[in-house]
C-alpha cells in the first residue's frame, strides 16, 4: 500500500500527501478523478500532494483514501518538501554557494549536504530501481565533490540543477483539470412528463430510460431518443457538425447535446448519461487522456540516452587510472544540463512568440509534434467557414418582382425568427439598406417555414417540402436551376406569393476569406495533404472541397467516425494535425498527433486541443507551423553544440587535461551559452508573416513554371 497522509482537511476538501513514483502518482490521480462525488483534483507532483474537492459524503471520503492507498508501496521514496516557489529554490541554492565559499569548513559542509540531500535521494532511489536516468548522474556530479569536501563545486552544480528545474517548471501547462471538470459536468434539472400529463422537474442524474423529457427553446437536449411530440428546429452543429439547425418532428431521432432553437419537443429517453452521444464523446476523450503520451520530448530522450556515456567513461577512467580527480571531472560533464536549460527556453520563446501571434500553446510537446506534421485535417463548419450563411443567388421566378422586393419581403418576415437561413436574408437586406415592408401577423410553422399577408397577398417561404408537398405550390419550372444550385452545395429557400412561386434563394456557409490563402501557405511550408471531415451531405461537401483544392473529403460523418479517420491516417504513417471547434471534435482532437481549436470553439474542444487560436483567423495555423519548425531547428542545433563541446570536455577530462573546477566551468559555460542562444534567437527572428508570404510566393512561382 502507498504511504498516504492527510495534510489538511476542511468540509468537502482534502489535501493528501502521497509518496509514490511518477507513474504510480499519475495512476492515482486518474483513479481519484474518476470517483463519483469527486468534483476536482489538483495534483502537485513536486511536493507529492493532491488537493481534492468532493461532495462531503463520508462514503466518498472513504473511497478517496482507499483509492489513494491502493498504489504499489513506495516506502523507499524520500519526499522532498518543496519551497514556496521555484524562485525560492534557486535563491537557496545560490545562498549555499556563498556559504560554501565564506563559512568555516564544518558549517560549509552542513549547509552543502542539506542543500544537496534531495538530489542525492532522487539519484539513490532511481539507482535502486535500476533506472539509469539523469537523476543518477546528477547525484554523482554533486555527491563526489561533496564527499571530497569540494563544497563550492557541489553547490554550484546544485544551483545549476535548481535553475534548470525552475525553467522547466515554467513550461509545464496544466490543461487536464479543465478538461476533466468539463467532462464531469452534467445538465442541471430536466423536465419530465408524467403519465398524468403533469410536468415534474427532476435532477439529471435521476433520469431513467423510457421517460418523456420536455425541452423548450434555448434548452439543451439531455438524452438520445425519438421525438414523441412537438416540432422544433435543433442545432446539432456541436454534435454532428451539420451547419444548419435541423427540423425535428414526431418520429425523428434527437441527439444529446443539440440545442432547440425554435419550438418545443418531447423526447422518449432511449439513452441517458454516459450512454448518450455526448457521453460517448466524453468517455473517448477521458480514455485518450488516461493513456500515456506517445511522444516523449526531445530533451528527455537526449538527456537519458547519454547518461550511459558519462558513466561508462567514468568507469573506464577509474579502471585505468584510479584517479578520483579525473573521475570527478568526468562526472561534471553530463550533456543534459545544456539541454535541460536550452530546450525549455527555446520552447518557452516559441510559446511566447505564438502568443504574440494569437496562438495559445499548451505544452512543449505540441510544438515538437506540430513541426513534423505532414497532413492537416479540417472540420468544415467553424474552421474553413464562419459557421454563418450568406445569400449567393436570388433566382426570380415571377417577372413582376425584382431582387430587392423579394429580399425585402423575406427579410421583413424573417426578422421574426432566429433560423439561420432567415437571418442570412435579413443580413442581406440590411447590407443593401432595403426598406422594411409592412405585413400582417407572421405565422411561424416550426420545421417548415413562415407565412404572412403582405399587401393582400399570402407570402410563404421555407423548405421545398413545405411549399410543394404541404401547400401544393409547384416549382417545376425551376427544376433545372434548383438542380444546378444543389450541385454547387448550396442550401435553398423557396418563396411563393399566394399559389405562385416567385423566387428561390441560394445560400451557403460563409467561407473564411483567408481559407484559400492559408491552405496555399501551408502547402508552401511543406504540408503534403489536406483532408476535410464534415457532417454535411455529399453534394455540398464535395463542392466546397473542390473550391479550396482539398485532397480528400469525408462527408456525413458521426462524432465517433472522425477519430477513426484520424487513426487510419496515422496508421498510414502520417503525422496528423486536426483543426476543429465543436463538442464532436473532442475525440478527433485527442486522436490527432496535435489538435488545434478555433477561438470560438466549444469548451470541450478548447480544453482538449493542444493549441488554441486566440484570434478568429485561420492563417494563424500557418503562423504556428512556422514558429514550431523554427523552434525545433534551434533545439536541434543546440543539441549539436552541446554534443560537440561537451564531448571535447569529456575527452579532456578523461585524459587528465582538465581539473574538476575547469571541467565544471567549461561545461557550465557551454550550458549558459546555449541558454543565451535560445533566449536571443527569438528576438532575431524574421517576422513570421513575412516568411509565410515568401514561402507562398515561391510556391506560386514553382506552379507557374510547371504550367
Amino acid at each position: 500500500m502507498a504511504c498516504v497522509e492527510i495534510v489538511h482537511e476542511l468540509d468537502k476538501r482534502l489535501r493528501l500527501r502521497i509518496l509514490s513514483d511518477a507513474d504510480d502518482f499519475a495512476q492515482t490521480e486518474v483513479a481519484l478523478r474518476q470517483l463519483p462525488g469527486v468534483a476536482s483534483v489538483r495534483a502537485n507532483r513536486a511536493c507529492a500532494s493532491m488537493t481534492l474537492v468532493y461532495d462531503g459524503q463520508p462514503e466518498v471520503r472513504g473511497a478517496i483514501l482507499a483509492t489513494a492507498r491502493r498504489t504499489p508501496s513506495m516506502a523507499a521514496e524520500v519526499w522532498r518538501p518543496p519551497p514556496a516557489a521555484n524562485a525560492r529554490r534557486v535563491t537557496l541554492a545560490a545562498g549555499a554557494i556563498a556559504a560554501a565559499l565564506l563559512l568555516p569548513a564544518p558549517l560549509a559542509a552542513a549547509v552543502t549536504w542539506l542543500n544537496i540531500a534531495g538530489v542525492l535521494a532522487r539519484g539513490i532511489l532511481a539507482a535502486s530501481r535500476g533506472k539509469l536516468k539523469t537523476d543518477v548522474l546528477d547525484a554523482l556530479a554533486i555527491g563526489v565533490p561533496a564527499a571530497r569536501q569540494e563544497y563550492a563545486t557541489a553547490s554550484v552544480t546544485r544551483f545549476l540543477l535548481a535553475l534548470a528545474e525552475h525553467i522547466e517548471a515554467t513550461t509545464v501547462q496544466q490543461s487536464d483539470e479543465m478538461l476533466r471538470s468539463l467532462l464531469r459536468q452534467a445538465p442541471g434539472d430536466v423536465w419530465v412528463e408524467r403519465r398524468d400529463g403533469e410536468l415534474a422537474r427532476v435532477p439529471f442524474v435521476q433520469l431513467k430510460g423510457g421517460e418523456r423529457v420536455v425541452i423548450g427553446a434555448g434548452e439543451t437536449v439531455p438524452v438520445d431518443g425519438p421525438v414523441v411530440a412537438g416540432d422544433a428546429y435543433v442545432d446539432q452543429s456541436s454534435v454532428t457538425g451539420e451547419s444548419l439547425p435541423l427540423p425535428r418532428a414526431v418520429g425523428d431521432q434527437a441527439l444529446a447535446g443539440g440545442v432547440v432553437t425554435d419550438g418545443r419537443l418531447v423526447i422518449q429517453a432511449e439513452r441517458v448519461g454516459e450512454a448518450t452521444t455526448t457521453g460517448r464523446i466524453a468517455r473517448y476523450v477521458q480514455e485518450a487522456l488516461d493513456r500515456p503520451a506517445e511522444i516523449e520530448t526531445v530533451s528527455s530522450l537526449f538527456a537519458d540516452r547519454r547518461v550511459g556515456i558519462t558513466l561508462a567513461t567514468a568507469a573506464a577512467v577509474f579502471a585505468l587510472t584510479r584517479d578520483w580527480r579525473r573521475i570527478e571531472s568526468v562526472f561534471m560533464v553530463d550533456y543534459s544540463c545544456a539541454v535541460k536549460l536550452g530546450t525549455p527556453v527555446a520552447i518557452k520563446s516559441a510559446m511566447y512568440r505564438a502568443a504574440q501571434e494569437g496562438c495559445l500553446v499548451k505544452s512543449g510537446t505540441a510544438i515538437e509534434t506540430l513541426a513534423g506534421v505532414d497532413t492537416i485535417v479540417f472540420d468544415k463548419t467553424g474552421t474553413l467557414t464562419h459557421n454563418t450563411l450568406e445569400v449567393t443567388d436570388i433566382c426570380l421566378l415571377d417577372p413582376g418582382i425584382d431582387e430587392e422586393r423579394a429580399a425585402a419581403m423575406v427579410a421583413s418576415l424573417g426578422e421574426h425568427t432566429s433560423h439561420p437561413i432567415a437571418r442570412a436574408v435579413v443580413g442581406l437586406a440590411q447590407q443593401r439598406r432595403l426598406a422594411h415592408i409592412p405585413h400582417e401577423a407572421v405565422n411561424f410553422i416550426v420545421g417548415h417555414g413562415v407565412e404572412a399577408n403582405v399587401d393582400g397577398r399570402r407570402i410563404r417561404f421555407g423548405s421545398r417540402h413545405y411549399l410543394e408537398d404541404d401547400e401544393h405550390i409547384s416549382f417545376a419550372d425551376a427544376r433545372k436551376t434548383v438542380r444546378a444550385l444543389q450541385e454547387q452545395g448550396k442550401s435553398l429557400l423557396y418563396v411563393a406569393a399566394d399559389e405562385r412561386p416567385i423566387a428561390v434563394f441560394a445560400l451557403r456557409d460563409r467561407l473564411r476569406p483567408e481559407s484559400a490563402s492559408t491552405l496555399a501557405q501551408l502547402r508552401a511550408l511543406g504540408v503534403k495533404r489536406f483532408v476535410m471531415i464534415t457532417g454535411d451531405r455529399q453534394a455540398p461537401a464535395l463542392a466546397f472541397a473542390e473550391t479550396l483544392g482539398i485532397d480528400a473529403v469525408h462527408y456525413e460523418q458521426q462524432p465517433e467516425d472522425k477519430a477513426k479517420i484520424i487513426a487510419a491516417l496515422k496508421r498510414e504513417g502520417r503525422r496528423v494535425a486536426y483543426i476543429g471547434d465543436g463538442v464532436n471534435d473532442g475525440p478527433a482532437l485527442m486522436a490527432a498527433d496535435v489538435g488545434i481549436s478555433m477561438p470560438r470553439a466549444a469548451d470541450i474542444a478548447r480544453a482538449t486541443a493542444d493549441i488554441v487560436l486566440l484570434e478568429d483567423r485561420l492563417d494563424s495555423v500557418a503562423t504556428m507551423l512556422t514558429i514550431a519548425r523554427e523552434a525545433m531547428g534551434l533545439i536541434h542545433s543546440n543539441f549539436k553544440i552541446a554534443v560537440g563541446v561537451n564531448s571535447a570536455i569529456l575527452g579532456a577530462a578523461a585524459f587528465g587535461r582538465l581539473p574538476p573546477l575547469a571541467a565544471a566551468t567549461l561545461h557550465n559555460g557551454t550550458t549558459i551559452a546555449v541558454l543565451l542562444r535560445a533566449l536571443l534567437s527569438g528576438r532575431a527572428q524574421t517576422p513570421v508573416t513575412a516568411k509565410i508570404s515568401r514561402a507562398s510566393v515561391a510556391l506560386e512561382r514553382s506552379r507557374a513554371q510547371e504550367q
